[in-house]
C-alpha cells in the first residue's frame, strides 16, 4: 500500500472550517440541466425525444417549474425568498422569452448567408445557444434570483466561448456570428437588430471595485454592426444607431449615429518574393 501523506494539522483544520462556512447550492450540473430542458421544450429541434402530446408537454413544464422551486429551495441565498412565486413568475413569462428568442433566430436567418433554415440555427449555432442561456439567466436575474443566472451564463460560456453577463440588457433581433471570444459586460445595453462578430469586447474602462454599482460598459444603439476583434469600453461610450464598427477598432469614446469607424493598418505586400 502507498504511504499515507500526513497533512499539516493547521491546514486541514482550515479546510474543515471552510467547508462549514460554504453556502449550500445545488450542483452546477443540476442547474444547467434544468435550463437545457427548458430550452429543449421551447425548441424541440434540440430535444432527443419524439413528439410529446399536449398533456405530456404541460406535465413536463409543470415538472420543470417544480424543479426550479427545489433548486431555489436548495440555494442558501434563496432561503428567505418566496421561491414558489418566483418559479411561477418565470414560467408565466416564458411565452415572452420564447418570442424574443424567435426574433434572434430570425436575425440569424436573415443575416447569415450560410444559415439554411431555423432547425440548423437552433441545433448547431453557438451564437443562438449562448443567447438562449443568456435570456433564461436574465429572466431569472430580473426576478432577483441570486447566483443561478451567473452559473447558467458561465455554462454557456464554457460550451460556446461566448461570455455574456446575465445583467446585460439585450433587445430583440440580436445576432452573434461565429461568436468565439465575445465578451459582453454586466452593464452593457444593446438595442434592436445588433450584429456582433467573433472576438468583440464590450467592456469597462476600469475594474475598480468602487464602480460595482455604476454603468461601466457601453451602450450599443439599434442597427449596429461590430466586426471581429473590436473593443469598445466605458459606461459613457455610446455607439450611435446604424453605425458600423470595423475589425480591431479600439473605441473609448462615443460615435454619432450612422458612423463608420475603422482601423487603418499598414500592410506591405512583396510580390514575387519567396521567404525561406
Amino acid at each position: 500500500m502507498p504511504a499515507v501523506v500526513m497533512m499539516d494539522a493547521t491546514f486541514l483544520q482550515h479546510l474543515f472550517d471552510k467547508q462549514k462556512r460554504v453556502e449550500a447550492v445545488p450542483s452546477n450540473r443540476q442547474i444547467s440541466e434544468w435550463a437545457v430542458q427548458v430550452i429543449a421544450l421551447l425548441y424541440p429541434e434540440k430535444a432527443e425525444t419524439g413528439t410529446l402530446s399536449l398533456a405530456d408537454l404541460e406535465k413536463r413544464f409543470a415538472g420543470l417549474q417544480e424543479d426550479l422551486v427545489h433548486i431555489l429551495n436548495g440555494t442558501q441565498a434563496c432561503m428567505d425568498c418566496d421561491n414558489r412565486d418566483r418559479s411561477k413568475a418565470f414560467f408565466q413569462n416564458l411565452p415572452g422569452l420564447y418570442q424574443l428568442l424567435n426574433t434572434d433566430i430570425s436575425a440569424i436567418l436573415a443575416g447569415d448567408p450560410a444559415a439554411t433554415n431555423e432547425f440548423e440555427i437552433v441545433r448547431a449555432y453557438p451564437g443562438f445557444a449562448a443567447i438562449s442561456f443568456y435570456r433564461v439567466a436574465h429572466a431569472l436575474l430580473k426576478l432577483e434570483v441570486p447566483l443561478l443566472p451567473r452559473i447558467l451564463t458561465e455554462y454557456a460560456h464554457s460550451k460556446t466561448g461566448i461570455d455574456i453577463h446575465p445583467g446585460a440588457s439585450i433587445d430583440e433581433h440580436f445576432f452573434i456570428d461565429h461568436g468565439t471570444g465575445i465578451v459582453i459586460g454586466e452593464t452593457t445595453h444593446i438595442g434592436k437588430h445588433v450584429k456582433l462578430y467573433q472576438g468583440v469586447t464590450l467592456g469597462a474602462l476600469s475594474v475598480n471595485k468602487n464602480l460595482a454599482h455604476v454603468k461601466r460598459h457601453p451602450t450599443v444603439e439599434d442597427h449596429v454592426v461590430i466586426y471581429s476583434g473590436a473593443t469598445i469600453l466605458g459606461g459613457e461610450t455610446v455607439v450611435g444607431h446604424h453605425s458600423v464598427i470595423g475589425g480591431n477598432v479600439w473605441l473609448t469614446a462615443s460615435v454619432p449615429p450612422g458612423s463608420l469607424v475603422f482601423h487603418n493598418p499598414e500592410i506591405t505586400v512583396l510580390e514575387g518574393k519567396i521567404l525561406n
